[in-house]
């Protein structure tokens, strides 16, 4: 058997991993014991993970176990119940969105929840700002549903487009680029590398980008930071994140402690603090409907992980009984 050794895992597309152990990229797998014995999704590798792994002469290298992460940015997967990670190990999330036709503050802000609760640090980046003609404005609507949270204004076409990110980009630290479809990530990957490693392609008709990135991968740019590329995400569900969603709305909670009653659900009943903010024009009716979405979902997410989770744990019993009767 070859030496099991540290590696990171720095590629993922489908099935297939690549890990590198500090001397260039090795193909890998993961091993038929972590395959069996995964109780969930978010027990196999993902892309940013430190893994335990043996890199076997002639073929792929074998991953036998995930090591303990520090963070994890983590959606529920697209039509699933079941949890996915995308991002593992990050210092930062850089999550963007562009200035022009792909700009939403209610995705923004489910972002920014599920990123708090990731473990990593968010910071908003405001892509293709040159085709923006009040980037002034955006920023501030931005800064106001994120609170806590740095707002950067970015252009990957301007000489200088990106020097905002610089304070970011320390030798060691692992960022990850996280957005919806065609907002830009792989030209800004581009313009931090300084070539044109990364495919992309130009705007569509209706002003957006057009969606290139297949695979999650991380790269190392010339500083020594490490940057993740993410595919476009469709879809991105909530996974047990009331702290990120609290933190995130901390505007309604500080409101919600004024309120008379302890259990108000700020929708009847007298004394609502959060209810008058909105009747007074302090609190904006779809910030207070877009806490409500999300704190549902989120509950509904949550039940779903609790159930998974018995039932597995019903499964492995039976499992168990039936090879004490076979050993019987």
């Amino acid at each position: 058997m070859e030496t099991i050794s540290i590696a990171r895992v720095v590629r993922q597309e489908k099935g297939l991993y690549g890990i590198d152990f500090g001397t260039g990229e090795r193909a890998a797998e993961v091993s038929g014991k972590l395959r069996f014995e995964a109780a969930r999704p978010s027990d196999f590798p993902a892309v940013g993970d430190w893994v335990e792994a043996e890199a076997e002469t002639g073929g792929n290298a074998i991953i036998h176990r995930v090591l303990g992460r520090r963070s994890a940015f983590i959606r529920r997967a697209a039509g699933e119940n079941a949890e996915q990670v995308v991002a593992a190990n990050v210092d930062t999330v850089l999550l963007c969105m562009a200035l022009n036709g792909d700009f939403n503050l209610r995705r923004m802000e489910r972002y920014v929840s599920i990123a708090w609760e990731s473990g990593a640090a968010p910071v908003i980046v405001l892509t293709k700002k040159d085709l923006c003609a009040d980037a002034a404005a955006r920023i501030a609507e931005v800064a106001a549903i994120a609170p806590g949270v740095d707002v950067l204004a970015v252009s990957s076409l301007e000489e200088d487009g990106c020097a905002a990110l610089a304070p970011y980009l320390k030798p060691g630290k692992t960022l990850a680029l996280l957005g919806s479809s065609g907002v830009g990530k792989s030209t800004l990957v581009n313009r931090l590398l300084g070539e044109e490693r990364l495919q992309t392609n130009g705007l569509r008709g209706d002003d957006r980008g057009r969606h290139t990135t297949t695979r999650r991968q991380l790269i190392e740019l010339p500083c020594g930071a490490l940057v993740m590329d993410t595919p476009g995400m469709r879809e991105l569900g909530m996974w047990d994140a009331d702290g990120g969603v609290s933190r995130t709305f901390s505007d309604i909670a500080a409101l919600a402690r004024r309120c008379r009653f302890r259990d108000c659900t700020h929708r009847t009943g007298p004394g609502c603090a959060v209810r008058a903010a909105v009747e007074q024009g302090e609190l904006a009716p779809e910030r207070l409907k877009a806490w409500r979405g999300l704190c549902a979902e989120n509950d509904f997410a949550r039940g779903a992980a609790e159930h998974l989770a018995a039932k597995r744990q019903k499964f492995k019993e039976i499992a168990k009984l039936n090879r004490q009767a076979g050993r019987g």
